[in-house]
């Protein structure tokens, strides 16, 4: 696997001040804390966000503000995150310290978690800088990012309902 490389160390607010923000949400038949046992369980993520082939954990648990992981991604993208928020139940969100790929300047993601009466509402932004010539194709990757976004929450909510079905 090719050298990571230091990213920009944003903090959560990069979220809502990034040149490149996607936002997307969905409506969940689960708890806000059952949200979170997905969030802190590595081997759940490749199996709703599909870009995903692997996440390995390199802090003990549990995760909380702090925390660090290895993502490894399709294509061989990989970043390594450190955790800017883990209040559970509520919200979470991390940013890349490194990652693979030179262009990308500062990456971060918040997922935000707000009780609904049938379960849960869970919004995802990613927030990203890039450098290079990648920046002036952002346009037409945030449409793509929002398609596949979309998409990846509709296979979380498949996902959750099998994974919680007999737990509710």
């Amino acid at each position: 696997m090719g050298a990571l490389h230091p990213c920009e160390p944003v903090g959560i607010d990069f979220v809502d001040t990034a040149p490149h923000r996607y936002a997307n949400s969905i409506d969940l038949t689960i708890t806000p804390d059952q949200m979170f046992e997905v969030f802190a369980d590595a081997d759940a993520w490749p199996r709703w966000a599909s870009v995903i082939r692997r996440v390995e954990w390199t802090s003990p648990p549990p995760p909380g503000v702090g925390s660090t992981r290895v993502v490894t991604m399709l294509g061989g993208l990989r970043g390594a995150e450190e955790f800017l928020l883990w209040e559970p139940g509520r919200r979470m969100g991390f940013r890349f310290n490194e990652a693979s790929e030179r262009s990308i300047r500062a990456f971060a993601e918040r997922y935000d978690v707000e009780p609904t009466p049938t379960g849960c509402r869970l919004t995802w932004t990613l927030a990203l800088d890039v450098a290079g010539p990648g920046r002036y194709f952002m346009p037409l990757s945030g449409l793509a990012c929002t398609i596949a976004f979309r998409r990846f929450l509709a296979n979380l909510r498949r996902y959750t309902e099998r994974r919680f079905a007999t737990a509710q």
